[in-house]
């Protein structure tokens, strides 16, 4: 993914994060970190021994913490995860449930991955699905447009940050 791409999608997620909390949303942001030496990582996963053997994303480093423009409010909680789908070892479900949460806002960079993990597993959960185009990225273009308008598609709603913010109550233009 361009770094291009990768800002284009994190610059969508003010805007979504400001329509969710005017709209009266429980806003929940979801990180990926990982305790000193990496000790939750399996030498058989591929995608997170890469991270573990170059020291990556260690919890209270820059690499792991949310993003300035996506900062968590007091009250918001922060869900850590240590694998691909958020709902794996975490909280989240847990969260959502005792919040009677049944319809899912998503956006993430990297579509073939987050993204993507989230719809499949928050699908069979039984979860109503949003996916935000245009607050989502993935390094293949290709493969980023395919997921959102073939596989995705058949699983949640996927609209455009104007359209999500049109639908929502409490947003002024």
């Amino acid at each position: 993914m361009t770094a291009a791409q990768s800002a284009e999608a994190i610059a969508c997620v003010p805007d979504l994060i400001a329509t969710a909390r005017n709209a009266g949303m429980v806003v929940i942001h979801v990180v990926v970190a990982f305790r000193p030496g990496h000790p939750e990582v399996s030498p058989r996963n591929p995608v997170f021994s890469v991270l573990k053997a170059n020291g990556m994303l260690v919890a209270g480093s820059e690499g792991a913490a949310i993003h300035p423009a996506a900062a968590a409010r007091e009250r918001e909680p922060i869900v850590v995860k240590h694998r691909i789908s958020p709902f794996v070892g975490t909280d989240l479900e847990t969260l959502l449930r005792a919040n009677d949460i049944d319809t899912l806002v998503l956006a993430g960079v990297r579509t073939s991955g987050v993204v993507l993990s989230t719809v499949r597993h928050a699908g069979d959960l039984d979860y109503r699905l949003v996916v935000v185009r245009d607050c989502c990225a993935d390094p293949d273009a290709e493969v980023h447009a395919m997921l959102l308008d073939t596989v995705i598609a058949k699983q949640a709603a996927v609209v455009t940050m104007v359209e999500l913010a049109g639908a929502l109550p409490g947003r002024s233009s």
